[in-house]
């Protein structure tokens, strides 16, 4: 990696954390209320590391065997790492190896999962529950009329900390519908602060990616998760990296 290349991931991050004020001060909140997970899906460490140079401390992985590769890559940095992909569950172990939070909990299977691998760790997880706010078949979340059961189900799992809610808008040029989504997640999460047996810990509202998360911001989003408006856009398709994706 050259220094140009490192002058640049950190100007661009700059220009992102700008953006998060500006869209926070749009909504009455004050830049810390938004915290940014830079999503490191398919970067190399050194790359990474220049973000960290520039001050980043929180970083998102999609992939657990490319999540677990990169942390021990970066192992004495000071990050926090987050799992914001979908999890199956024979791979809750190696997630654990990293993930400080998982942003992608859709399912009592994986909540049990979970719960069994941390008891035996002796440790807790800060959890956000996936609601697919869009209705797309191809995404993965929870329908939101089921999530008030779900957050009951969670209350018998002790090591696991539901903190609020992750969703995917759709992918669409039509900014109302954008907006549409990430009100439905507001409001799934606005209920659950009144109704559910967590309360008022579910504040947190993760929503928008890099080419949404101003308008996400401006619905109330507290977790943005922005890789290529810091990073560039990836050279290649999901499908190069990922070839089960594509099947």
């Amino acid at each position: 990696m050259t220094d140009t290349d490192a002058a640049g991931i950190a100007q661009r991050l700059d220009q992102v954390r700008a953006r998060i004020a500006d869209a926070a001060a749009r909504s009455g909140r004050p830049a810390e209320a938004v915290r940014l997970v830079l999503v490191t899906k398919t970067v190399e460490p050194e790359r990474v590391r220049a973000a960290i140079r520039a001050g980043q401390a929180e970083l998102g992985e999609n992939k657990v065997q490319e999540g677990r590769r990169k942390a021990e890559a970066l192992a004495g940095e000071p990050v926090r790492w987050s799992m914001i992909g979908h999890l199956q569950s024979n791979k809750v172990k190696d997630a654990l190896r990293f993930a400080d939070e998982l942003q992608s909990l859709d399912r009592a299977s994986l909540a049990e999962a979970l719960d069994r691998r941390l008891q035996t760790l002796g440790r807790g997880l800060d959890v956000l529950v996936q609601v697919n706010s869009s209705g797309e078949a191809s995404k993965y979340g929870l329908p939101p009329e089921d999530v008030a059961g779900f957050l009951r189900q969670l209350t018998a799992h002790t090591a696991l900390r539901p903190r609020g809610f992750m969703t995917l808008a759709r992918f669409t040029p039509d900014r109302e519908e954008v907006r549409r989504c990430f009100r439905v997640l507001r409001a799934i999460r606005d209920r659950a602060m009144e109704e559910a047996p967590q309360g008022t810990a579910l504040a947190d509202l993760s929503m928008g990616m890099s080419g949404d998360y101003e308008l996400a911001i401006e619905e109330g989003a507290t977790i943005v998760r922005v890789g290529q408006a810091v990073f560039g856009p990836r050279p290649l398709p999901d499908s190069h990296y990922w070839p089960e994706a594509a099947a």
